[in-house]
């Protein structure tokens, strides 16, 4: 029997019975994350039911051509499987993943080097400071353009392809940017962007306003958004082989883009989750600002015309309906997403890729297993009376988030 004292110490830790704040993973090298075995046990330690995550794992499977889903509760990992090309010693283009960590960068740049920009994401980044090969100016709205506005794409930049302009939550009719003379480098089409909108007068997907501010943070730190990522958080974590997906028809990307590319094994996507779980902190450190995370959770006040917060969609509004309103994610072309559920001690990764993006050509790592091709031919099935085609993309990316938060055992 406990002591009484003990006992009541126990009683107020229910979070660290099931392993929560104070486990970390070691490297996948030196044994990886604790794994749990079999429905019965992961019921009883990890609260999941796995015929439900069996669903959403088959959910994914009729959406996606390649892909796995990787699921962790309490510390432990849950579930596990890949589909087609997927393993988890692949490395998709992650596409618009990426944004998450240009965003997270960011946010221990700002405290890393406060001093030299001390009024942060109020920062008006357009200066010859901050941004010197922005002048002059294509625009000169944009002098007014805070680093918030950047990394919640309130920028009033021209969105990616024919997105809409969403302003107070309405999508607005966006005329499209004009066409540049000649073909710009990957800053200058970043930097010299059109603006369709005021700085702050409306959201739209625009992926070059990330790559601008991770333009920002190569000049305060003085390496490369992917080197800085490396130091800061790959290494702590204790990440396997990741990189970026530089190498694009014939020609490789001269700087990190901030917009999106990154590419990481499923077991290190999910550790990228569970640090944004627990506040920023891995272990003893602090890698990442926990008040800068928590901004990431929350609707922001440099978008109050989205549910996106500092380059992730949060649920504070319900609009994911059958997921908990602290829930907050990241989505990338072809459906993939990573997904932070606080109140349920969850992290979720959903890896989701065509052919196109598992071409291990986009990143230049080597291909460490046997590559499933069974899917090499796989379409979307047949429509029903709801959809055209299978539910994928963004509305993919929350149903799955539903299904596996239904998976969580009351």
């Amino acid at each position: 029997m406990f002591p009484r004292a003990v006992f009541l110490v126990l009683l107020c830790l229910p979070v660290a019975l099931n392993g929560g704040d104070d486990y970390f993973p070691p490297p996948d090298s030196s044994g990886g994350w604790r794994t749990l075995s079999g429905a019965a046990q992961i019921r009883k330690v990890a609260g999941m039911d796995l015929a439900r995550l069996d669903q959403a794992f088959e959910f994914e499977k009729e959406t996606s051509q390649h892909g796995g889903l990787v699921v962790v509760r309490h510390g432990y990992l849950v579930y596990e499987k890949y589909f087609g090309k997927g393993n988890r010693e692949a490395h998709p283009d992650m596409a618009s993943i990426g944004k998450a960590f240009t965003s997270i960068s960011c946010g221990i740049m700002l405290a890393e080097k406060h001093d030299r920009i001390p009024d942060g994401l109020e920062t008006k980044v357009f200066t010859e400071k901050y941004l010197p090969e922005a002048f002059p100016l294509s625009d000169p709205m944009k002098a007014d353009i805070k680093l918030g506005q950047l990394l919640t794409m309130t920028s009033g930049m021209h969105g990616d392809g024919n997105n809409p302009g969403i302003v107070n939550g309405q999508d607005t009719k966006v005329e499209p940017a004009p066409r540049p003379g000649a073909p710009l480098d990957q800053d200058n089409s970043a930097l010299r962007a059109a603006m369709w909108t005021k700085p702050g007068g409306g959201y739209a997907y625009a992926s070059g306003s990330p790559h601008v501010a991770s333009i920002v943070l190569r000049h305060l730190t003085g390496m490369e958004m992917q080197q800085y990522i490396a130091e800061k958080l790959a290494a702590p974590m204790g990440f396997g082989s990741w990189g970026y997906a530089l190498h694009r028809n014939g020609n490789t990307l001269p700087h990190t883009p901030g917009g999106g590319g990154i590419a990481l094994r499923a077991t290190d996507a999910v550790r990228f989750a569970y640090m944004l779980l627990h506040h920023g902190r891995w272990g003893s450190r602090q890698l990442a600002p926990a008040d800068y995370v928590a901004m990431c959770g929350r609707p922001s006040p440099y978008d109050p015309h989205a549910p996106m917060s500092l380059m992730f969609e949060v649920n504070a509004d319900g609009h994911v309906f059958g997921a908990p309103r602290d829930a907050f994610f990241k989505s990338g072309a072809g459906g993939s997403g990573i997904y932070v559920v606080p109140s349920l001690d969850l992290v979720i990764y959903k890896m989701s890729a065509s052919d196109a993006q598992m071409d291990p050509e986009l990143t230049g790592l080597p291909v460490t297993y046997e590559v499933d091709h069974s899917r090499d031919s796989w379409k979307p099935g047949p429509h029903d009376q709801f959809h055209d085609g299978p539910v994928g993309g963004d509305d993919g990316v929350r149903r799955l988030l539903e299904m596996v938060a239904a998976a969580v055992i009351p």
